[in-house]
């Protein structure tokens, strides 16, 4: 008899990376009740004490407590690593113009929406709802690439397929790394450099041989439980049933879907491109974007051991991080259902209008747009 976990996980939107998150939010919590026959039950076992009389079997040591609660940050590297060898800077004309337009859009959208909420709840790490200016950038900036795969094969072009090439530049924390140093935060090179570095050599390894290319898309997916698991253990589901904490998470679902989409919209028919498709296609935050609170406080660390940021700033920044990540998780549900939702309407709307979003008068030519999946 089977149990098929991974199926059901595959039905959640974003399960590979929401649900392995919540299960490990959820154990963690009970972990962190510090319950008397659980901390005694570790004690017979011989575990170490975490703190004075407190036992927490998260922190039993050797490699259990190395993969499921302090490897969070070696998981999301070896993720962005293996990310990194998925990118092909080879595309076609029209698709790498269209994913310069849909990157920035989505980019200069998510950084002007965080600062001007930063600026005026006159406060970067605890804005209106809670929302940091952090867990914001993160959510609106970074879609979700497999959906936008998806839904521009079934509702787009080939060029808007290609344009996935381009976009998977914005995977990962480095664009929100750069927009917070945009707004002050004192970030030396190396902390970008630190960033980059993994998805760099992923990429230069990847476009130097096809066939390790192939080999890397093989594991692509499979750090993400583990990363995902792993943030989850360094969170307390006290704080994800906050109201504050989910109705914040919610504002940033819609916010990503109707301001970057609506913008991202504007800019394609500016640029002349009589389908919309592709905007409300990317449209959503992607679940990685759940890892970046905890690069970017790690990243804070860097800058204040240097002495470029001070360890006050570190810490308001590690302090976030924990509810930043939820709010980022429910902002990707929410999106991930919503935005396809989306681009069946505005697919709708369009063919009403006689304009067939998968039938580009400009693209007949029928040589293949080179495409990376990502």
């Amino acid at each position: 008899m089977q149990i098929k976990i991974l199926k059901s996980i595959e039905k959640v939107p974003g399960g590979l990376m929401v649900v392995p998150l919540l299960f490990g939010a959820l154990l963690n919590t009970i972990d962190q009740l510090h319950l008397p026959f659980i901390m005694n039950f570790l004690k017979v076992l011989g575990v170490s004490e975490f703190k004075p009389g407190i036992y927490e079997f998260f922190r039993i040591g050797g490699f259990t407590e190395a993969l499921f609660k302090t490897g969070t940050l070696t998981l999301i590297a070896l993720f962005l690593f293996l990310a990194g060898s998925q990118m092909n800077l080879r595309v076609g004309g029209i698709a790498m113009k269209k994913g310069i337009m849909l990157t920035a859009s989505k980019y200069f959208v998510g950084l002007g929406v965080g600062m001007l909420w930063g600026k005026l709840s006159g406060d970067l790490y605890n804005g209106f709802l809670g929302l940091s200016v952090m867990a914001i950038i993160a959510a609106m900036t970074n879609g979700n690439g497999g959906m936008f795969a998806a839904l521009t094969a079934k509702f787009g072009t080939r060029s808007d397929i290609g344009a996935v090439a381009v976009l998977s530049l914005n995977d990962g924390p480095f664009f929100t790394l750069l927009a917070l140093g945009m707004l002050g935060s004192n970030f030396p090179i190396i902390a970008f450099i630190a960033v980059l570095l993994p998805i760099a050599i992923g990429m230069l390894l990847g476009n130097l041989d096809h066939d390790l290319r192939d080999w890397f898309k093989k594991a692509e997916q499979l750090p993400i439980p583990f990363m995902a698991f792993a943030l989850g253990t360094g969170m307390n589901l006290g704080t994800f049933f906050n109201p504050t904490v989910v109705v914040a998470g919610l504002v940033l679902g819609l916010m990503t879907l109707l301001l970057t989409g609506g913008i991202g919209m504007l800019v394609f028919k500016l640029s002349g491109e009589r389908s919309q498709i592709a905007p409300w296609a990317e449209a959503s935050t992607a679940g990685n974007a759940v890892g970046t609170p905890a690069a970017i406080a790690a990243a804070a660390t860097v800058a204040a051991a240097t002495g470029m940021m001070s360890a006050t700033e570190a810490k308001a920044f590690a302090d976030i991080a924990g509810i930043a990540s939820l709010q980022i998780s429910i902002s990707t549900m929410s999106t991930a259902v919503l935005c396809p939702i989306a681009v069946i309407l505005i697919d709708k709307w369009q063919r009403s209008r006689g304009i067939i979003g998968n039938e580009d008068p400009m693209e007949a030519d029928p040589s293949p747009v080179k495409v990376v999946t990502v």
